[in-house]
């Protein structure tokens, strides 16, 4: 499940991850995301995983086409979670973007806050 928020007036947008993601989270952000970027240019996420389990099967795939096609997009990318999920999302996302990625620990929510919003 991902829950989704977009703050307004800005290009930033936050998601909390919690079990495996499918297609229908992929239905709900993708569109959002592609409006924000298309309206601002670019895109700052806060991507925070919380008991996360990864991806049902083809969704990965999805994740990573838009990653590509939005590889210049993506002005900075707050990776939060778990530290075995942030180290391998943090190096999964980095040759697709030509944006800051940072990586925080769940105890570091409002850092990350923080740092997505400077």
């Amino acid at each position: 499940m991902l829950s989704i928020h977009e703050e307004p007036g800005t290009n930033i947008i936050y998601t909390t991850a919690i079990g495996k993601l499918d297609q229908n989270d992929y239905d709900r952000l993708l569109p959002l995301a592609e409006a924000i970027i298309k309206r601002e240019g670019s895109i700052r996420w806060y991507f925070e995983m919380e008991d996360f389990d990864g991806w049902t099967t083809g969704t990965a795939w999805r994740d990573l086409k838009f990653d590509v096609r939005h590889a210049s997009d993506f002005e900075k990318v707050a990776i939060v979670g778990r530290q075995e999920w942030m180290r391998w999302a943090t190096e999964v996302m980095q040759p697709f973007t030509s944006g800051e990625v940072e990586h925080f620990s769940l105890e570091e929510q409002a850092a990350a806050k923080a740092w997505i919003q400077a």
